[in-house]
């Protein structure tokens, strides 16, 4: 019987995710054995830095590829947003399973955003929600934050910050969420592409994974993840600027929510799109959003980014 080697990152979700994976794999009663092998990455290694200055998009992957292209592992449990737009022709997304909540969530010390007093301060790593966060609230200040879920919170009960944005996802897979004090709609606040959603990475060759992993497959979740990143790559192929993008797949057809911000908030566009194609979908959103300015604010945010 094979055994097959499953890659992850260190961090407490992370390997969660990975056993979640395994969990509902053994379920199928599949012919194999499965085994995890955790991998130390660039952006776990190096958390006292902002993202933008560790390396961008990919951090998170890069070790993981190189010991999936070396066969030391049979595939690897990314979070969707961690990949980068481009993956290498040597690999292939295998599967993208049933999506969790998409939202982001605000964890506050007994206060929501509404209730905040002048200049508190929030925490985040992203430039996305700290743009958004700017828009909703010019009157709040935000903070860059690294380190685990559990980490972030326990800086925020140490009273480092007056709140922090994360994933509801992550939240909930780690039975996190009575610390949620509010979650924070689509609409307005829109979230990473791929948030909420996994990715199983392999390699393009390996036909028995590749039809494994196949079990795993949530065909609505894929055709609305892959809008998502479309439409991203559309506009940033960098995947650094403040861009927002939701879609989910109802009645057969996409809707799509999407974001571009500048980095003070000051200016933000959204677009909604729908349709049954996953190009058509994501080039109207981006089209309409370059119409408006979305390249000017895109390639100032990057520039704004760079230099933190």
């Amino acid at each position: 019987m094979r055994t097959i080697v499953i890659g992850t990152r260190e961090s407490q979700l992370a390997v969660m995710q990975s056993k979640w994976i395994i969990n509902e794999l053994e379920k199928q009663d599949v012919p194999f054995n499965f085994e995890l092998k955790y991998i130390s990455t660039k952006g776990d290694r190096n958390q006292n830095v902002a993202l933008s200055k560790v390396g961008g998009t990919g951090i998170f992957i890069q070790d993981i590829e190189e010991a999936l292209f070396e066969k030391e592992i049979d595939f690897a449990v990314h979070s969707m947003k961690d990949l980068p737009a481009q993956i290498p022709e040597a690999f292939k997304i295998g599967a993208i399973p049933v999506r969790e909540d998409h939202r982001d969530a605000f964890i506050g010390r007994g206060k929501t955003l509404d209730e905040l007093s002048q200049d508190a301060v929030i925490g985040t790593s992203s430039a996305r929600r700290a743009a958004q966060l700017k828009a909703a609230y010019p009157h709040l200040q935000t903070k860059w934050i690294r380190g685990p879920v559990d980490a972030r919170i326990k800086q925020l009960e140490e009273g480092k910050y007056d709140g922090i944005i994360l994933a509801v996802a992550g939240l909930k897979r780690l039975g996190l969420t009575d610390v949620i004090t509010q979650y924070l709609p689509a609409e307005k606040f829109t979230p990473a592409a791929g948030q909420g959603a996994l990715a199983i990475e392999c390699r393009s060759d390996d036909e028995e994974i590749l039809q494994l992993l196949r079990k795993m497959n949530d065909s609505d979740v894929e055709t609305a993840v892959w809008t998502e990143r479309t439409f991203v790559n559309l506009l940033d192929q960098e995947d650094k600027a403040p861009i927002g993008a939701y879609a989910f797949v109802k009645n057969g057809e996409i809707i799509l929510y999407t974001s571009v911000s500048s980095v003070d908030g000051e200016h933000i566009l959204t677009y909604n799109s729908r349709g049954t194609s996953i190009q058509q979908v994501a080039t109207e959103a981006a089209n309409h959003l370059i119409g408006e300015g979305a390249e000017e604010i895109i390639k100032a945010a990057k520039l704004e980014i760079d230099k933190e």
